[in-house]
């Protein structure tokens, strides 16, 4: 899950947070608390429904199927933006080595690179890419340890420059600058995507969510301050490889700058490649209840890849890439926010989910300290999703609410092609079975059945608890 949390987005984290000033790291703070609460949450919902889905599934077995299918449209929207903010920032510390002079054509072509060859290597299986993942997570801890313990010695407090410089008021800096800060915690929630084939979900899930975001916490908030303080303000700003920058600062010469550069490159690469198999998981979950086009449901191969899936994100990811580079100067920060903002309703979603069932059947399960602790979690998750969607702009909100409310008229057509809307009535709900990749038996229910048709038969929605 680290490797999938991590990529090339943190390393450019510091320039796009340098137009707020030291205030950021302010922001980074309230941002990591939430992002904490956000893993709890995640956590205690993947033990009740240890299926792959994660957001998707949660929102489902809660609120019904159209809920479900938001949560599912807006994350798949997050996963194949956020792959193009993370190839953005990748192409930044190839630049290092290449097109120096940031040609944009030229730029274009390097990141359409970047997000095939993650797709190439998903397209050959599940075991190749869990393989790569683990290469290259070990790797991108390299540069980011380094600043996050030896950077700290060499930070003069003149780089720091003004404290707020965005010229905002206080409380308006650290809102604008923690949907930017949130962005390097999206992927927190991935260990719940595909819980249903990690073994013992029940407890490994919550475990690789939970203490995965603090150690990705720990060394973010260590290594941007240590940006922060050894390159100066003015060069912040401006700089497309942060850490290279520092990296030179403090050691001299290019050479330190220019492994840092190596390494985020791989980090990039890596974290493409786990965004990439979220990109067709998500869609493939939704698909097999019939909340999404049955391509995404179908797998080839003896590996069973969701080949269309895949491709499919890959190619917008490329397209919006493309349409970044040509339209907007600040193109990271840019698709960062939007893909931020998609992200969040998902984790409004979740933690609403989690709220509802505390509330409903928490009494019969949960002692009364432990649930009131958890009712605050929460709750506090939730208002912090609220505040990042406030933060992100009204721009970006209404590019966001544009692009999920697209999702309506492929939920008419899903559903009309189901005979849901049509003439035909929708047979009566059956028994569900267990999904193909979860091990754990059914068990309770709080929320009534609803039927959705699909291939070979009907799904019965169920919210588990496993107490």
């Amino acid at each position: 899950m680290i490797g999938t949390i991590i990529g090339t987005g943190v390393f450019a984290l510091p320039s796009a947070l340098a137009p707020y000033g030291p205030i950021s790291l302010v922001a980074f703070g309230i941002v990591t608390l939430g992002a904490l609460a956000l893993a709890v949450t995640f956590g205690a919902l993947s033990k009740r429904v240890p299926a792959s889905g994660g957001p998707y599934v949660y929102a489902r077995e809660a609120f019904g199927e159209f809920a479900g299918f938001l949560n599912a449209w807006s994350y798949w929207i997050t996963a194949w933006a956020g792959n193009a903010a993370i190839v953005v920032a990748w192409v930044g510390y190839v630049e290092v080595f290449v097109n120096t002079s940031h040609k944009t054509a030229i730029s274009i072509c390097i990141a359409l690179i970047g997000l095939w060859i993650p797709a190439a290597i998903n397209l050959t299986g599940v075991r190749n890419m869990g393989a790569f993942q683990v290469f290259t997570t070990v790797l991108k801890f390299v540069p980011l340890l380094f600043m996050a313990t030896i950077g700290l010695l060499f930070i003069d407090p003149h780089n720091f420059g003004s404290f707020n410089a965005s010229g905002q008021s206080a409380m308006s800096a650290i809102s604008a600058a923690a949907p930017i800060a949130l962005f390097s915690y999206i992927g927190l929630e991935a260990a719940s995507v595909v819980a249903g084939r990690v073994r013992e979900p029940g407890r490994n899930v919550p475990r690789a969510t939970i203490y995965g975001t603090l150690a990705c916490a720990v060394i973010y908030i260590l290594g941007t301050l240590a940006v922060f303080g050894t390159v100066s303000h003015g060069e912040l700003g401006v700089s497309t490889a942060p850490f290279t920058d520092a990296a030179n600062n403090i050691l001299g010469g290019t050479w330190a700058g220019d492994t840092v550069a190596v390494a985020a490159i791989i980090s990039g690469i890596g974290a493409l490649n786990g965004w990439t198999m979220l990109c067709a998981e998500m869609p493939y979950a939704a698909a097999r209840d019939g909340l999404f086009p049955g391509a995404f449901a179908k797998l080839r191969g003896d590996n069973g890849v969701p080949v269309f899936g895949i491709v499919a994100s890959t190619v917008l990811a490329s397209l919006i890439t493309v349409f970044s580079y040509t339209r907007f100067d600040d193109v990271f920060t840019k698709i960062v926010l939007l893909s931020v903002l998609t992200a969040v309703i998902p984790y409004l979603f979740s933690a609403a989910a989690q709220l509802y069932w505390l509330l409903v059947r928490g009494r019969e399960s949960i002692t009364g300290r432990r649930l009131a602790r958890d009712i605050t979690v929460s709750a506090l998750a939730m208002a912090f999703s609220y505040w990042a969607i406030q933060g992100s702009g009204y721009q970006t909100v209404y590019y966001g609410l544009f692009v999920l409310l697209l999702g309506l008229p492929v939920y008419v057509w899903l559903k009309r092609g189901q005979g849901v809307y049509g003439g035909e009535p929708a047979p009566a709900p059956v028994p569900e079975g267990r999904a193909p990749e979860t091990a754990t038996p059914p068990a309770r229910r709080i929320s009534r059945a609803v039927a959705t048709t699909r291939t070979g038969g009907l799904r019965r929605n169920r919210l588990r608890n496993r107490g």
